[in-house]
């Protein structure tokens, strides 16, 4: 459940859908070690939007 002013973490798929891309690329770029940052929540992979906002602006030219 949301908390008031608090966006719930995106699944992978999500985070996929956001940054135009397959979501095997967010799994190749895990591996480098490249992308946004991802926490492991039991088997699965939550990403914080605020960081994934962060990400793609840092890469902007």
């Amino acid at each position: 459940m949301e908390t008031p002013g608090q966006e719930m973490c995106w699944t992978v798929a999500e985070v996929a859908m956001y940054l135009c891309v397959p979501v095997e690329t967010l799994y190749a770029w895990r591996k480098r070690r490249y992308g946004p940052p991802a926490a492991r929540v039991g088997r699965y992979l939550r990403y914080d939007p605020d960081d994934v906002r962060a990400w793609v602006k840092g890469r902007a030219a």
